[in-house]
């Protein structure tokens, strides 16, 4: 009872620290530390710490995506310590669970070391600066990011940028799930439904928790790291990149926020020569994309091929984010190295979005009411995307199996069915009847 107590008091002083709009002079000042160089992990974190900016608290944010635009925003750009996730060849990306945990465990460590041995955060650790009245970090797979406000002596609010990663929550929350209830991160299904999948998801819970504890065991016995000789102090807050609209219901401890969606930000216009390509569009558009991790480019020949061949046969036009120049490229494609992808989805003529499944692209799908064809890579973009599978808004497939007849037919399937325009309005609807400001309104 008293220990609850005392969660209690903390997180009231959190809360506290930065309720409503306070004068300068009463304002929190926060150090914030971003892990991971991966821009779909800094969009919900960036917004954070926008919104605190905004409401006049004071940041120093150590971050590989230097922004530093804003009064009371201080950014310790670490880009060139942190390898970075962007467009990288699909090569590069690990989908079997054994190697992608033990890769993630260890460039966690690694990260985790690089930022608390930078001289600036040294400085910070030894009392030489201002002293700051909350840590902001985020949570991946590892609680090492808690480092910093443990030796601070003050709270520390989790920012995950995943949907919850199960086979750590016990570990940061004190909380095991029932896997016959609640998928794994790494499940292919968002809700396990047969005998089988709830055995299946049971043993990949287990397994998970047990290599992820193995690795860290070893990194910490090989590789030492001055956060490893601590208790560090567990997070009285946690915000997670979740929304009972896009994920199944699970049980959640009260310390649990959910604010996915918060990255949404209002639509802008679009580019010029975009917006004629899409307005004289008679049939409609369909924005094809595989998110800022993958390099389109370096998809196997075989691949690329059996998808401009399906892609040129359907009667819509075609916006593929593409890095380079696309060989034998239809007539029917526009390709870009970037597009602006919330306000081109809110466009009427927009039938379809082909996409791999990130969690930020699931909630702007949603939000615009777009179905979506989904072709998952690895991490949590199955389950994802299988979770609008069940919505009955999306059709995913196996990106390295794929016929052309196979692609045309699901793009056919879906742009002239309506059951899927109709379900991507449902739950856009239910989207924007349940807003994010009331779950965050914590962070004002």
């Amino acid at each position: 009872m008293a220990s609850r107590f005392c969660a209690l008091l903390i997180t009231f002083g959190v809360y506290h620290a930065l309720s409503s709009p306070q004068p300068m002079a009463g304002a929190a000042n926060i150090l914030a530390v971003h892990t991971i160089a991966g821009k779909s992990h800094w969009n919900m974190m960036r917004t954070v710490l926008q919104v605190l900016t905004d409401r006049g608290h004071s940041v120093t944010v150590f971050t590989p995506f230097a922004d530093n635009d804003r009064d009371g925003y201080t950014v310790v750009d670490v880009s060139g310590d942190l390898e970075s996730r962007v467009d990288l060849n699909v090569s590069r990306i690990i989908t079997s669970a054994r190697p992608l945990i033990a890769y993630i465990v260890n460039a966690l460590r690694v990260n985790c070391g690089t930022i608390f041995e930078h001289p600036r955060m040294q400085e910070i650790l030894e009392g030489r600066s201002r002293p700051f009245d909350v840590v902001i970090a985020e949570a991946f797979w590892s609680d090492c990011v808690s480092y910093a406000a443990t030796v601070l002596r003050v709270p520390v609010i989790y920012v995950v940028p995943s949907p919850i990663v199960t086979h750590v929550e016990r570990s940061f929350f004190g909380h095991v799930i029932n896997p016959a209830a609640v998928s794994n991160l790494l499940s292919r299904r968002g809700v396990p439904k047969t005998f089988g999948e709830r055995f299946t998801n049971t043993l990949r819970m287990i397994s998970s928790s047990w290599l992820v504890w193995t690795n860290e065991r070893r990194l910490r016995k090989s590789d030492p790291r001055p956060f490893d000789a601590m208790d560090r102090v567990r997070p009285p807050l946690t915000f997670t990149n979740t929304h009972f609209i896009t994920e199944p219901s699970r049980p959640l401890t009260p310390d649990i926020v959910q604010i996915g969606g918060i990255h949404l930000t209002p639509p802008g216009p679009i580019p010029k020569d975009i917006l004629e390509f899409i307005d004289d569009a008679p049939n409609g558009v369909i924005y094809f994309t595989f998110g800022t991790v993958v390099s389109m480019a370096s998809l196997p020949e075989n691949v690329l091929k059996v998808l401009k061949e399906a892609i040129a046969q359907v009667p819509q036009k075609v916006l593929w984010k593409y890095e380079g120049e696309m060989a034998e490229k239809p007539k029917n494609v526009m390709t870009r190295k970037w597009f602006p992808q919330r306000d081109i989805l809110l466009h009427t003529n927009v039938k379809l979005f082909i996409s791999h499944g990130g969690i930020s692209g699931v909630y702007e799908a949603v939000d615009a009411g777009a179905p979506l064809l989904g072709f998952p890579i690895n991490y949590d973009q199955p389950r994802n995307i299988d979770n609008l599978v069940d919505a009955g808004m999306a059709i995913s497939m196996d990106l390295f199996s794929v016929t052309k007849d196979t692609v045309f037919n699901a793009i056919s399937e879906i742009v002239n069915n309506d059951r899927y325009q109709q379900n991507a309005k449902i739950a856009s609807d239910r989207f924007k009847d349940q807003p994010i400001s009331p779950a965050v309104s914590v962070v004002y």
